[in-house]
């Protein structure tokens, strides 16, 4: 019989040297994010308007309006974004493949907002009525985009029938649950007076709009990130390790939704996409000026998600050994093995996830900025920061050892163990 003896068998230093790389000091900043480039960019989204709505809490009891409010908000955007795409009246654009990556993105999003709904149960606002000023009503009616807004309302009622509620956009409800009063909480009309950026006036280019709207859509969901993480933290700390596993599952979901997000700048095209980059005057000026990180929003969400790292020991309910030693390692290893503390597990597997989703979201935007600006501008502060041997701050976060080198370590060992018991049968 394979007992595990943790002491005895798997730390066995004889059969398995392991080096555990020093945390990295590398910070996820950058000089950008507290720049007059970040100014811009948030004055262009008019993110301190948009700011606003997020946070205009109006059901102080119900606690998942903080995640659940900008979460409704994107997918209300995404419907000014098919809107906006379907009454394009340039010849040369992708309709098909724009439809079918909204499509998509909307699915993405509805699948979120149903996770975040399923043990919603106290202090929720609902009513017997429709929503009547959400655009996803114009979409369901209009000719040219009726057959994706029928599409949505089926999926709104596929997804939420697992929630005691549903979201009244006009789907069927053949179960007959109360409706969301969506109207309150998401206030479509006056996420419809912020569709217009300032330079909407005098920039002739409907990629202008194209832009505009697909970040807004990005910093809303970055929105909710940073809204769920500083809720994983606190459910850690009460220890209810269950409710922070859903969570950090959620968070590394946003990351991949923020990769499908970007990945639609693909489908503008290559000449007008450039040309309205020069009327917004947007360059690279430094060594550390990836575009991404004028957000800081994505720079916080890029940290709170490293620092999760933090919360392992409390997981473990160990405590870090001063001496460097392997008492985190060991914790891990007899967690992995008895199994007794699943939802531990979980939660520990969802901060890794993240952690690999984070930096498949970096990676991924390296290679999309390359695709749209051609790899010259792209590369070309990797280019000069060869010299000084070095790289750019986005290469170093994909490229930054794991965050996780306790549970790198244990996973190692343990399958060290298992590889020599099968051997020696």
């Amino acid at each position: 019989m394979a007992d595990l003896d943790l002491e005895r068998k798997m730390v066995s230093p004889k059969k398995l040297h392991v080096t555990i790389p020093e945390p990295s000091d590398l910070s996820v900043s950058s000089p950008i994010s507290s720049s007059s480039s970040a100014a811009a960019y948030e004055l262009y989204l008019r993110l301190p308007e948009l700011k606003t709505l997020w946070s205009s809490l109006d059901f102080p009891k119900w606690a998942t309006e903080p995640v659940l409010k900008p979460a409704l908000q994107a997918i209300e955007i995404t419907f000014r974004l098919i809107l906006t795409i379907a009454s394009d009246t340039r010849p040369y654009i992708n309709l098909r493949e724009w439809t079918r990556r909204l499509d998509s993105l909307v699915t993405s999003q509805i699948k979120i907002v149903a996770s975040l709904c399923e043990d919603d149960d106290e202090h929720v606002p609902v009513s017997n009525a429709w929503s009547s000023t959400s655009l996803l009503s114009d979409i369901a009616t209009c000719r040219t985009t009726e057959s994706i807004g029928q599409k949505i309302l089926c999926m709104v009622e596929n997804e939420m029938r697992w929630c005691k509620y549903t979201l009244g956009l006009g789907e069927p409800n053949l179960a007959g649950k109360p409706y969301l009063q969506y109207d309150a909480v998401c206030r479509p009309e006056e996420l419809q007076s912020l569709k217009n950026n300032p330079y909407a006036d005098h920039i002739e280019n409907q990629e202008n709009q194209t832009l505009y709207t697909i970040h807004q859509i990005l910093e809303s969901w970055i929105h909710v990130s940073l809204n769920l993480l500083n809720r994983i933290e606190s459910r850690i700390d009460e220890g209810e390790f269950e409710k922070a596993s859903s969570d950090v599952y959620l968070v590394e979901t946003i990351w991949k939704l923020l990769t499908e997000i970007e990945d639609l700048h693909i489908l503008m095209d290559p000449e007008d996409f450039l040309k309205v980059k020069k009327q917004l005057k947007i360059k690279s000026t430094s060594l550390n000026d990836a575009f991404c990180f004028r957000s800081k929003g994505l720079v916080e969400m890029a940290k709170m998600s490293k620092e999760l790292r933090q919360k392992v020991p409390a997981v473990l309910e160990v405590e870090v050994d001063p001496t460097g030693g392997p008492r985190l390692q060991e914790a891990a290893m007899k967690l992995y093995s008895t199994k007794t503390d699943y939802e531990k597990i979980h939660l520990l597997q969802g901060m890794q996830a993240v952690e690999s989703a984070a930096k498949r979201f970096f990676f991924g935007y390296q290679k999309l900025a390359a695709a749209m600006m051609g790899s010259a501008e792209a590369n070309a502060n990797r280019t000069a920061a060869s010299h000084h041997q070095t790289c750019d701050s986005l290469t170093q976060v994909f490229m930054e050892p794991t965050y996780y080198p306790s549970l790198d370590a244990a996973k190692t060992f343990l399958g060290e163990f298992w590889s020599n018991l099968v051997s020696r049968h």
